[in-house]
């Protein structure tokens, strides 16, 4: 599938900005489920200064300087993807235990390093709670293997709680979420996360995009769209002798009711990912005046006819 993303982000500020340093998550890397073919930034005032490169979880980062005065600040991204659809990975019920997992990742002498262990951990956004840990243990049962758990436990999300558009913000934490079982995808994801974690399972957060369809004999409204937030959990792999050893990314969309190794469908695009929202945010830096701001997003993700 061929999808053209356009992320506008438009700042209004009063008084003016004298002088602003930003860092954005806005163009998409190549994944194993998708190709860049074309991805721009468009800042208007024009920085004084930029750069480009990679963070340690390989999302691309863009740092741009503004020198001059300004009352508005005006970002574009664009990019033009080429998505697939999932990529091979063992069927639900055929993944380890999650118990099998659990004591994989628990620390002991002469444990084997698996990079996965970074998302174990609290993060800002993430706090390993008993209440999380109830409330994954629901659905991840004495044996049961680890994939078949995890989906059934973004089902029993997407089943009983509610998307609620500016129900929440991002200053709103998960507890919050998970006990009025009300938010939008960025809750769900991190419930999802600190659910897993709490019960010593790794898990990671996913920033992107969806394409989605306007009713029948509607048009597709331009900016109508917006960012979308997912989960990614690690599933070891599982040798001959039971033992467990490198395995492969899952990602599951609670907010949908969607999952697949590499993405959850070819209508996605995966934009950045990191331990929660604070790694992935799209727009973030540090300003001198502009002490009142007003702040608008438009997204539009359209499909290109190839």
């Amino acid at each position: 599938m061929l999808l053209e993303i356009t992320h506008d982000t438009h700042y209004t500020y009063d008084p003016n900005v004298e002088i602003a340093q930003h860092f954005a998550h806005l163009k998409p890397a190549n994944t194993e489920t998708q190709t860049v073919l074309n991805t721009e930034i468009y800042v208007d005032p024009k920085p004084a200064w930029s750069e480009e490169n990679k963070d340690s979880y390989g999302n691309v980062c863009t740092f741009f300087s503004l020198q001059s005065r300004h009352s508005e600040l005006l970002i574009t991204a664009k990019s033009l993807i080429e998505t697939s659809s999932t990529v091979y990975g063992p069927k639900p019920l055929d993944t380890p235990a999650w118990e099998l997992v659990r004591e994989y990742f628990r620390y002991h002498s002469n444990t084997k390093w698996d990079a996965a262990s970074e998302f174990l951990f609290p993060s800002p956004f993430i706090t390993l709670r008993p209440e999380f840990a109830e409330f994954a243990r629901a659905n991840f049962t004495s044996g049961r293997p680890l994939l078949d758990a995890a989906i059934d436990l973004m089902r029993r999300i997407y089943s009983e709680f509610h998307y609620v558009s500016k129900s929440t913000d991002i200053s709103t934490p998960a507890i919050e979420a998970l006990n009025k079982r009300q938010g939008v995808c960025q809750d769900f994801a991190h419930i999802l996360i600190a659910s897993l974690r709490s019960i010593g399972l790794p898990a990671k957060y996913i920033s992107g995009y969806i394409l989605t369809n306007p009713p029948p004999g509607q048009a597709r409204l331009i900016g109508g769209d917006a960012s979308h937030a997912w989960v990614s959990v690690y599933v070891p792999s599982l040798n001959e002798n039971s033992q467990l050893g490198h395995g492969v990314w899952c990602d599951l969309d609670p907010t949908n009711n969607r999952w697949g190794y590499g993405t959850p469908g070819e209508d996605y695009v995966h934009l950045a990912e990191g331990r929660d929202f604070s790694d992935v945010s799209p727009i973030r830096g540090v300003i001198h005046g502009g002490a009142d701001h007003t702040l608008n997003v438009a997204v539009t993700v359209l499909p290109i006819n190839s």
